[in-house]
């Protein structure tokens, strides 16, 4: 078929891609001479079969109907028109010359037109072309094209019958409706693009194919008295679809069944003389030869598309093959190693032969456990839990969890080494296991990282015990001491030692806030320690989170007044109960109001807001000060973290009220977050869940 709109020209399956106006002119050219000569054909072949048919015959012959839809299928369709008018002019000259009455001839003539538009269109499925013959779904478009060419034929000759009286109905719908199917299958193959593979044969066998058919098929069809031997011709064409080219295949099948349509018109071969034999009427020879053609075609044209589509099968699967084949050559970094269903090397590529040191050649045919120690297999299957030895956990290892498992090898001069490895099974379409491969990468290094990574952890872990075990018992060794500085110190503030000047009573004062201060760092330790060793051990009781809310700020308050930071707080005027430790919920509402006191410059304010919902309480803590660092907002609440703002500022602190906040929230099924922004402020949400 061509089509010339898309740019791309396509003649009887070949397509071309025009360079210039001038070609395209050329090739447009092409499709009207080739549809010229297919004209011609038509006319030609319709008078034969017109002079072949008896005098008084009621039908034609094997009319060339399916050449007729050659026509229609190799012109663009806006031409259709014009040459369905001009197969009507071959028709009707040619059916002319077979002496039927006028009317007959207009119905056979308007059954053929009608036919080559109707069957055109679904060989084309529609559109435009090309006409495809190459899947399964062409043909059966193919075939749904024969079978509707013959009930056109069926019909067209039964009613032509009928109306004019010309011959018995039923016979004549017969005889027509065979030639026309028979027609069809024949011919349209010829317009198809069909299957792109060339002769599977050798030059020797398709020589002596051809000698076969030129020399054969005479003698089969010459003999008058055994009809049936005509069809030995059949296992010779379906050996030729299967071995040389589809177009070749086809100029074969043409090739027999013109040799059978000449014998037949000469009078010669089984399907002539059967009418005498059997003492059937002049028009069965057209019924019995169109049937043979119809066998004939309908074994070569599913024959050779099965050929076309296990070429192209084992194309793409060579192709594939040869991709496969590349990547794992080319895979120098990875081992891979295939097996047969008995274990036995059957692929050992180049990153193979590099990480493991043998040679492709020296371990093929081995089997594959060669690669791995018996300490290597021991070692593996007491971690799987399974049978030590080489099947067990060579079955363990096939299972989907265990890709990218380690898995130890011994490289060909005695080195053990780890490699991460991932064991699959090769299978066909049904499920039949064909063999197994394995990709590994050696990670020795990386094991050898990671223990000595694991080992330095463990340390770590070890000296940071030591640490807190450290911190701990000093903590409880330097509270008593300080509390017992505290206690002489306020008896030096009442005067019970005597009377103190006012630089004297300066200095006890300035001791005193930092053993304050002192006292509160140590408490803070001792509190992280419980969390850390064992938890707060909380006392969880009934409390109104309100009066925690008050309480907390109330002790904030005069250090916010002196600073200039006054403290503004909304809480529900009913009580918003809690199942929790007032103690400790007290002591978080104390750290988060006094860092905001703490870390906002005079003037500034802090506000803290109780709100009761649905899923719970919140206590929101907004301040403007000077806020935290976006990078540092992860770091917000671990040990000893403080601001690089506040450090930069001088502000005092320990770095771990919030920690300890954290701690307290997190136990009793709450969340601490913080919201912030450098020099905008920050605001602290403490969202605790509803009393069951």
């Amino acid at each position: 078929m061509t089509q010339r709109d898309g740019g791309a020209v396509a003649v009887l399956g070949r397509s071309v891609v025009p360079t210039s106006s001038t070609s395209t002119t050329g090739r447009a050219g092409r499709w009207q001479l080739r549809v010229a000569f297919l004209l011609g054909l038509v006319a030609l072949l319709g008078l034969a079969a017109v002079r072949a048919a008896p005098d008084d015959s009621h039908v034609i012959g094997i009319w060339p109907v399916g050449a007729a839809t050659g026509v229609l299928v190799l012109a663009p369709r806006r031409h259709a028109p014009v040459l369905l008018g001009a197969v009507l002019l071959v028709a009707l000259l040619t059916l002319s010359l077979a002496q039927r009455p006028a009317e007959v001839v207009v119905g056979y003539t308007a059954t053929i037109v009608l036919e080559t538009w109707v069957v055109s269109r679904l060989l084309l499925a529609g559109g435009e072309g090309p006409w495809r013959l190459v899947s399964d779904a062409d043909l059966r478009r193919y075939l749904g094209a024969g079978l509707l060419g013959g009930l056109f034929g069926l019909a067209g000759g039964a009613l032509t019958s009928a109306a004019t009286g010309f011959g018995e109905p039923g016979f004549v719908g017969l005889a027509l409706g065979a030639s026309h199917l028979a027609s069809q299958l024949v011919f349209t193959p010829l317009w198809a693009r069909l299957p792109g593979h060339g002769p599977i044969a050798h030059r020797p066998e398709r020589v002596l194919q051809w000698g076969l058919v030129l020399l054969l098929a005479p003698a089969v069809l010459a003999p008058t008295l055994f009809p049936p031997v005509a069809f030995l011709l059949i296992p010779l064409l379906a050996w030729s679809a299967l071995r040389v080219s589809p177009r070749e295949a086809l100029a074969q099948l043409v090739v027999v069944l013109a040799l059978a349509v000449v014998m037949t018109t000469a009078g010669r071969g089984p399907f002539a003389d059967v009418l005498v034999l059997l003492d059937l009427p002049r028009d069965a020879r057209a019924v019995l030869l169109a049937a043979y053609a119809a066998t004939c075609a309908l074994i070569v044209v599913p024959l050779l598309l099965r050929v076309g589509e296990s070429v192209e099968a084992a194309r793409a699967a060579a192709a594939e093959r040869d991709t496969l084949g590349r990547i794992v050559q080319s895979a120098t970094g990875m081992a891979i190693v295939g097996a047969d269903r008995e274990g036995r090397i059957t692929l050992f590529n180049p990153g193979a032969e590099r990480l493991l040191g043998w040679a492709a050649e020296e371990v093929t045919g081995l089997p594959t456990r060669v690669l791995h120690s018996t300490g290597q297999v021991s070692a593996k299957a007491r971690e799987l839990g399974v049978a030590d030895d080489f099947a067990s956990v060579s079955a363990r290892m096939l299972e989907p969890d265990m890709a990218g498992a380690d898995m130890g090898f011994v490289r060909k001069d005695g080195t053990e080494r780890m490699h991460s490895m991932t064991l699959g099974r090769i299978t066909d379409e049904a499920g039949r296991v064909l063999g197994y491969v394995s990709t590994s990468e050696d990670v020795t290094d990386r094991v050898a990282a990671e223990d000595a990574l694991r080992e330095a952890l463990a340390r770590m872990q070890e000296v940071d015990a030591v640490k807190d075990a450290f911190v701990s018992s000093v903590s409880h060794e330097l509270r008593t001491p300080i509390t017992s500085i505290q206690g002489y110190l306020e008896l030096l503030g009442d005067g019970s030692f005597g009377d103190l000047s006012e630089q004297q009573r300066s200095a006890v004062a300035k001791v005193a806030a930092n053993s304050e201060r002192l006292l509160t760092l140590i408490d803070d330790l001792l509190t992280l320690s419980r969390v850390q060793e064992s938890g707060l051990g909380l006392e969880r009781k009934v409390l109104d989170l309100g009066d925690v809310v008050r309480a907390g700020c109330g002790v904030v308050s005069p250090g916010g007044e002196r600073a200039g930071v006054p403290i503004a707080v909304e809480v529900p005027g009913v009580p918003v109960p809690f199942l929790g430790d007032r103690d400790m919920l007290e002591r978080v509402v104390i750290n988060l109001v006094g860092n905001a006191v703490k870390f906002t410059p005079r003037g500034g304010r802090v506000e803290v807001v109780l709100r009761r919902h649905e899923r719970g309480s919140t206590i929101t803590v907004v301040d403007t000060g000077i806020g935290i660092p976006r990078a540092e907002q992860e770091r917000l609440f671990t040990r000893f973290f403080r601001s690089s703002l506040a450090q930069a500022q001088a502000i005092p602190g320990s770095g771990l009220g919030l920690s300890i906040a954290h701690s307290v929230v997190t136990q009793h099924g709450g969340t601490l977050r913080a919201e912030s922004e450098p020099g905008a402020g920050t605001t602290f949400v403490l969202e605790l869940p509803a009393m069951a």
